[in-house]
């Protein structure tokens, strides 16, 4: 949510930095400050009605005291009415506002105007026909995707064998890493309430909704992805200026309905409905919220370096940054299968957007309560990390390398054909 009096203060640069996201029929900036205009006049009015109640208490309790008092309590009543109601209408105007989108984001419409910042690692070069992760995992039969049909529909599946130790191999390997470097460890819920998820900033539009496994009769949400119950861990929270950063490593089962890639990526387990995923998330100071984004893209960087999977790093647009991000970095690792590089990592800012959502925030030197940073960043996504260690490490003899890092996590350096 953006700040009220920022946007009351800087309205042609915010109207300026929103267009870049949105249509300008989308919002009204005047019509938000028109209506906190109304609610600042409420409270006033309000606020002098319970100064004469409270006064007319002080006098003699006559018959005409006595009908005063109740009239007064009436308006009162309905004044507190009209003031929530006003409060709720701004709230909803701005929380249909995305972040604005830091100086350094390149602006356009969608990822066509993504900017690769650097590519790292050397493209292996097969002298055999490179196979996808598909073929690779049934022909070892880690990797189980026509089963998984018959339980639970499309876009689910099956790890199997090796598959599953390499999963628990990858958690344990960035747990330990990220630990080593004061990252607090934790396994989040993956339900959680509407509040928590309208919070963070992922059910405001259709689309976003549209994403989203809800439990209606329960009245919660299906995480679907790792930050969005990690967000909500300090709801309502203040931190003192000295505990920050404040950063924490989570291991949790993701879920989504992936509404907008009909027929996109149905083949083997690139694009599913059911993922686990490591996430990386800090909550900071607003000063070293910049800062804060290199530590967490640099150790993302990291990760894929000592996997030694090729990848580039990429900086995302206005257009195709998610409603709460201010600044996105993704990671995409290069997939022999595909002959193409593949998202697999992403890193956001979303400065004070969801700090001020969920009403997060820390005390300052001079003991002012106000809004911190948050920020996210994908550790590992499980899946895509095993199709890029599968694709990348496939052997002439239909065996699959286990990268170095991996193998005292795994026991076994290699997942061999087995003999039928």
């Amino acid at each position: 949510m953006l700040d009220i009096n920022k946007i009351r203060n800087n309205k042609e640069e915010i109207k300026k930095s929103l267009l870049t996201r949105m249509k300008e029929d989308a919002f009204n900036l005047d019509e938000i400050i028109v209506l906190d205009d109304k609610r600042k006049e409420l409270l006033t009015k309000a606020e002098q009605l319970k100064a004469e109640r409270n006064k007319n208490s002080k006098t003699k309790p006559t018959l005409e005291v006595i009908a005063q008092m109740k009239k007064i309590g009436e308006d009162i009543k309905e004044m507190d009415s009209i003031v929530r109601q006003t409060e709720e209408t701004l709230k909803e105007k701005l929380w249909r506002l995305p972040n604005m989108p830091l100086g350094d984001v390149p602006v356009g419409k969608d990822e066509r105007a993504n900017v690769v910042l650097r590519k790292v690692g050397k493209i292996p070069k097969f002298s055999f026909r490179a196979k996808d992760h598909l073929e690779i995992g049934e022909a070892l039969n880690i990797l189980d995707v026509k089963r998984a049909a018959k339980l639970s529909g499309s876009r689910f599946g099956y790890f199997k064998r090796e598959a599953a130790f390499l999963e628990f191999a990858l958690v344990q390997f960035i747990f330990a890493k990220a630990t080593k470097r004061g990252f607090v460890p934790i396994v989040p819920p993956v339900l959680i309430k509407p509040e928590v998820m309208k919070g963070m900033g992922y059910v405001d539009t259709p689309e976003d909704l549209a994403e989203r496994y809800y439990l209606e009769k329960d009245e919660l949400f299906l995480v679907g992805s790792s930050e969005q119950s990690i967000g909500g861990l300090h709801a309502g929270e203040t931190f003192e200026e000295g505990e920050l950063p404040n950063r924490v490593i989570a291991f949790s089962t993701c879920f989504r309905k992936e509404a907008g890639s009909y027929g996109k990526d149905t083949r083997g387990i690139l694009r599913v409905h059911q993922f686990d995923k490591v996430e990386l998330f800090s909550f900071c100071h607003p000063d070293k919220s910049k800062e804060e984004h290199s530590i967490l893209v640099d150790f993302e960087e990291s990760l894929w370096k000592a996997l030694k999977i090729p990848y580039q790093l990429v900086q995302l647009s206005t257009g195709d940054m998610s409603r709460p991000s201010a600044s996105t970095m993704d990671i995409e690792a290069w997939l022999p299968g595909q002959n193409r590089y593949r998202e697999v990592s992403s890193a956001s800012n979303t400065t004070d957007f969801q700090a001020r959502r969920l009403n997060i925030r820390y005390k300052n030197k001079n003991g002012k309560l106000e809004p911190l940073h948050m920020l996210n960043a994908t550790g590992f996504p499980i899946g895509r990390t095993i199709i890029a260690i599968l694709e990348n490490y496939q052997q002439e003899d239909g065996s699959v390398a286990i990268p170095k890092v991996l193998q005292k996590y795994t026991g076994f350096k290699a997942i061999k054909p087995r003999t039928k």
